[in-house]
């Protein structure tokens, strides 16, 4: 799963999606792409899921391009623990996805085919999602 090899701080604070996507809304390396349309944090695990229904609806066969990463520790404390005493152990890695971000990109396979992979892949998400074709823009 995807997740930094260090960072500068080990824990971070919760904070808020506001606004569109900054950057990242436009399809730079395939022809078809799948594009968030509400913000949420998305999980690496919910990332691998979902580009594992991708590859394997592919066949192995053409390319396939992960343009989020999960930076965001999310911590949490155990189950019946009482309040206080700090805050609680990294649980896992999210990505934090605003409106308009383009999540996966993928090339070389026909348009049916991208587009089934697209929608198998975005089932595994936890946003609504858009399919995007390279013609479209």
């Amino acid at each position: 799963m995807l997740q930094p090899k260090r960072t500068k701080f080990r824990k971070q604070h919760k904070g808020r999606i506001h606004g569109a996507a900054k950057g990242g809304f436009d399809l730079n390396f395939g022809s078809f792409a799948l594009k968030a349309i509400e913000p949420e944090r998305v999980t690496a695990r919910q990332i691998e899921a979902a580009r594992r229904a991708i590859t394997r609806h592919m066949k192995r066969q053409g390319r396939v391009w992960i343009r989020i990463f999960p930076d965001l520790p999310v911590s949490s404390k155990p189950t019946e623990v009482r309040m206080g005493k700090g805050k609680g152990s990294i649980d896992f890695w999210a990505a934090r996805v605003h409106p308009g971000r383009i999540m996966f990109e993928i090339d070389g396979v026909s348009d049916s085919i991208a587009k089934e992979a697209l929608r198998l892949g975005s089932m595994k998400l936890p946003i609504k999602t858009r399919i995007v074709a390279r013609e479209d823009w």
